[in-house]
């Protein structure tokens, strides 16, 4: 879906394909009939945004063959589906039945974490809708925290000097800018937007920038205007949103959101944990070793990684982090200027949901839904061209 912000930009607003099972160009088809379709008609709009998850192996076909990549392209149009942003943070295995911290590999220090982004943003490129100009790519914020050493950073500055010159040449050859939105997630080198300015101020904002992740930045607790200002300040520009919500346990010590929580802690991806009181986050690593008593649950709530859906309450007395989704919302186009212009809604866990949907492609319309009233409600208008 496109929307005009009042200053004339317009804003993209799609879903993640993540979501979807899917590690071929076979199965990458199959969902955009299976899911995106249905997601679409059930939204009555004649176009749906879709930021496409494309593993390694599929990237690598497209990359290499012109007649994959048009029929990719084609099937796209077919069926009322645009992209204009790639989501290239898991390189693979995404659906295995562990992945946990399995998803930050490669990372930044590894040159196939580079590779694998620029014949991401090749591929983009191609996919780009007539009209459309430039795109956006989220990745890892560098790699998750251990083993980081100084010469891992020194490679990884290697890699986005060479990441911002390929995307320069990218540009050059076929007239589309792509741009890369490291995606601060706790635990990672880069957790915190303020990490965010430490580890990658002074790249080049034409081509580099932060992919903002809503759920990431109430899971660390961060202030929505404050972190926004803190980007603003640096130059840093906001290339993504994935518009994303935590669960927050009001009070952790409570045996029903104590029992709430044990119904979250599956096995398939990692759920970082952090709790505030008195101004300091702590945090575990996944949820099931806040459970197990390594976060204290008198010190304030807990907020964990979970992305729930943006639409509807988890289990009493859980709740998500929406109202910090909105003040995000707000402070990149709430003002008289768009910050941002790529939304993508990334709910990833359904499948891991206590009581998975039955339907899939309504509970992501719904999302959509809410996410397009937000829009609306901030003074920006649905563009039906």
């Amino acid at each position: 879906m496109r929307f005009l912000h009042p200053d004339g930009t317009t804003v993209h607003l799609g879903y993640c394909s993540n979501v979807h099972q899917a590690e071929d160009l076979e199965g990458v088809i199959a969902q955009l009939a299976d899911h995106a379709e249905p997601v679409r008609e059930r939204l009555g709009t004649d176009r749906l945004g879709i930021g496409l998850w494309l593993a390694r192996p599929v990237v690598t076909e497209l990359a290499d063959d012109e007649s994959a990549l048009a029929r990719l392209r084609t099937e796209l149009r077919a069926r009322g589906l645009e992209t204009v942003t790639l989501n290239a943070f898991p390189y693979a295995g995404f659906h295995r039945e562990v992945v946990k911290k399995d998803v930050y590999e490669p990372d930044w220090a590894d040159e196939a974490r580079l590779n694998y982004t620029l014949d991401c943003a090749r591929v983009l490129a191609a996919l780009l809708p007539d009209h459309v100009d430039h795109g956006s790519v989220s990745t890892l914020p560098l790699a998750w925290r251990t083993p980081w050493t100084p010469v891992c950073a020194e490679e990884a500055r290697h890699a986005l000097d060479r990441l911002t010159t390929g995307l320069a040449a990218l540009e050059a050859w076929t007239g589309r800018r792509i741009r890369v939105g490291f995606e601060p997630e706790p635990g990672c080198v880069v957790e915190t937007t303020t990490q965010a300015v430490r580890e990658l101020g002074g790249l080049d904002p034409d081509r580099l920038g932060i992919c903002l992740d809503a759920c990431h930045l109430a899971v660390q607790f961060e202030q929505p205007a404050e972190a926004l200002r803190r980007l603003a300040e640096a130059g840093m520009p906001v290339v993504k949103l994935q518009a994303s919500c935590a669960v927050e346990a009001a009070d952790p010590a409570d045996p029903a959101a104590r029992a709430a929580l044990h119904r979250l802690a599956e096995p398939r991806f990692l759920h970082q944990t952090r709790t505030s009181g008195d101004g300091d986050v702590l945090g575990v690593d996944d949820l099931p070793d806040a459970l197990a008593g390594e976060l204290p649950a008198d010190a304030g709530p807990w907020r964990v990684h979970f992305h729930a859906p943006l639409h509807t309450d988890p289990e009493p007395p859980l709740r998500t982090t929406a109202d910090q989704l909105d003040q995000v919302l707000a402070g990149l186009l709430g003002g008289p200027s768009a910050h941002c212009d790529h939304i993508e809604v990334e709910t990833y866990t359904w499948s891991v949901l206590p009581d998975p949907p039955a339907d899939l492609a309504g509970g992501i319309a719904a999302e959509l839904a809410w996410a397009r009233d937000r829009l609306t409600g901030l003074g920006l208008k649905e563009d039906p061209s």
